[in-house]
């Protein structure tokens, strides 16, 4: 059914809706690479509990939420965003606690959870990357969860998600093209 959507935003909708459905995860984004390969934008953005949902087929996504930068002011590689590293480094990267997590910043994060009373906690990042195996997006899943608890990423869901990461590529790569 990904390969038969034509409009983007819906594909993007689409794949993230899938992917949130597989892994019982609350929350989820997906960003796309800018032309110039300096940042990834914010497509499409739900948290079910919070009743948020831009992109896709609601509203879209305010300004509020900046692009993420791949680099610094100096041109280094921006190192302390998950989400950039995926992009940069074109890997899976599972985050059990953000808030235990002492490798990136997820300062904007808590920033999110504090001003939503929410609590980001288990983080999935899967690189989309194109035919020549060319980052053009991040999947990001939030907190999955089961009985109502939030829990961590297992081995058998993030093969599940890379699967359909990699046929939502795929498509998305089909779609970009035209």
């Amino acid at each position: 059914s990904l390969s038969k959507e034509k409009n983007t935003s819906y594909l993007l909708e689409n794949i993230l809706i899938e992917a949130k459905k597989m892994s019982n995860a609350d929350g989820g984004t997906i960003y796309l690479m800018s032309k110039d390969k300096k940042h990834i934008s914010f497509e499409i953005m739900q948290t079910d509990s919070l009743k948020i949902a831009f992109g896709g087929r609601s509203s879209p996504v305010p300004k509020v939420y900046y692009p993420v930068k791949l680099f610094n002011q100096n041109g280094k590689e921006n190192l302390s965003n998950v989400s950039a590293v995926c992009a940069l480094k074109g890997k899976i990267i599972n985050i059990p606690n953000a808030y235990k997590n002492k490798e990136y910043d997820f300062s904007g994060t808590k920033g999110f959870d504090k001003k939503h009373n929410y609590h980001s906690k288990s983080f999935l990042n899967i690189p989309l990357t194109d035919h020549k195996d060319n980052v053009i997006g991040v999947l990001q899943l939030i907190n999955p969860k089961e009985k109502n608890k939030i829990i961590q990423f297992n081995k058998e869901i993030i093969e599940l998600i890379e699967a359909l990461s990699s046929q939502a590529s795929i498509a998305l790569t089909n779609q970009l093209l035209i």
